[in-house]
């Protein structure tokens, strides 16, 4: 609806990334600008510290601190993985917030997340449009696992792809420093999509990637996968790395780290990790040779150090485009970028119905693996690397990186 007067609330959800607070800012110094936004709001953990009315007002915070939240990583409100019932079927939280929403007369929702947070805020634009409350309510997207469906490319993916890139570099350059056999196994994040493993073979544009690299979108073949680590080896002094995301799975479905997965969040996905220590006893086992199993872990999602200019600009701008198309009245809409054609890089900002963004899990097309399974081709190259272009750092006090301090000061009524 346009011509809406009323206050602001921005949360994030999910797994952080080391530009997610890009997306803060935009949203922030966008809403503060804003002449129908009578104040804005930040809250705690997401959905739930809307449920709970724990939220911070942003007008209170200085403008030098909203400005370093573009270079500081992991959600500086505090993130939540929490599931909304259907309304159909329990009512009781979106009752809750419209109730808090009226109380702080907020007009205007902005959601920071993926799949589940896309889905998440598209629940609540059905419920508040049901009930009558005017209130425009925009995602904005955030994964490093680049599958949200709709969007080039989401925020977050290309800083950590650049992570991924530069440090399977740095361990090819040290694995092989020695004259005896090593087989690296390093493991990369990403379910069912494997963009962020496949981002490995920028490190073999540069000359220093892996041997191998496996994504979840190709079944997996234990008896495959050590013939190819001994065919490498074979060629190869027995050195060999290879790359495998945490979500490869067996033909039959079932991923190959699941048994240690016994534990699911809160959306019922299997909670993976170790991936790489499986596959270092079957390879040890098999060939003799020296195993190390690498897990990127957390790292690969804060390593802001390393964070693409690209990605903070880009991500800081669809901040800011989300506030935008709120005030002009749009709605039950997800920010996502498109790539212009032609030969030099360029987006423009779009809005998606949230419904098509929510739960949809977009992967790397089949025809950017190698045949064999173990590669990508030219074509994933020519796709993320511009993405991962340029330097952007929080400034160092005493050789350190200075983030954001925010003075979270309570919101009240």
């Amino acid at each position: 609806m346009k011509n809406l007067k009323g206050a602001c609330i921005f949360a994030q959800s999910g797994g952080p990334t080391s530009v997610i607070n890009a997306s803060a800012a935009g949203v922030f110094t966008e809403a503060l600008a804003q002449k129908n936004i009578t104040a804005v709001y930040g809250a705690a953990h997401g959905i739930k510290g809307i449920l709970t009315e724990n939220f911070y007002d942003i007008g209170k915070e200085d403008k030098e601190e909203l400005e370093l939240l573009k270079y500081t990583p992991s959600s500086a409100l505090g993130s939540v993985r929490y599931k909304l019932k259907d309304a159909s079927v329990d009512d009781t939280d979106y009752k809750r917030l419209l109730e808090v929403f009226k109380k702080y007369d907020i007009r205007y929702f902005f959601y920071n997340g993926g799949n589940d947070s896309m889905d998440t805020c598209n629940k609540i634009s059905k419920y508040m449009a049901t009930s009558g409350w005017d209130c425009n309510v925009i995602g904005v997207p955030k994964t490093i696992d680049n599958d949200l469906y709709g969007t080039d490319h989401c925020p977050g993916y290309g800083s950590a792809a650049k992570y991924v890139a530069t440090t399977v570099m740095e361990v090819n350059l040290d694995a092989k420093v020695y004259d005896t056999g090593m087989v690296c196994i390093i493991e990369v994040m990403g379910r069912n999509a494997g963009w962020l493993t496949a981002s490995a073979a920028l490190a073999n544009y540069k000359g220093l990637g892996a041997d191998l690299i496996y994504l979840p979108e190709v079944p997996f073949d234990m008896d495959k996968f050590v013939a190819d680590v001994k065919d490498v080896c074979a060629k190869n002094n027995n050195k060999c790395i290879a790359v495998v995301s945490e979500g490869i799975k067996f033909a039959d479905g079932k991923y190959v780290g699941e048994f240690k997965a016994s534990a699911t969040d809160l959306f019922g996905h299997a909670q993976l990790g170790g991936v790489c220590n499986v596959l270092a006893s079957v390879v040890k086992e098999k060939t003799g040779l020296k195993v190390r199993g690498i897990e990127f872990s957390l790292m690969q999602r804060c390593a802001a150090h390393l964070a693409s200019k690209t990605d903070i600009e880009e991500t800081f701008r669809a901040g800011r485009e989300a506030v935008k198309a709120a005030v002009a009245g749009e709605t039950d809409k997800m920010v996502c970028y498109v790539r212009k054609e032609g030969k030099a890089y360029e987006i423009e900002y779009k809005l998606l119905p949230l419904e098509l963004a929510a739960n949809t899990e977009k992967q790397v097309p089949k025809e950017w693996i190698t045949a064999d399974g173990t590669g990508l081709t030219q074509d994933f190259v020519d796709y993320a690397l511009p993405l991962i272009q340029g330097d952007a750092k929080a400034p160092l006090v005493d050789g350190l990186p200075r983030f954001a301090k925010l003075k979270k000061v309570l919101a009240t009524k």
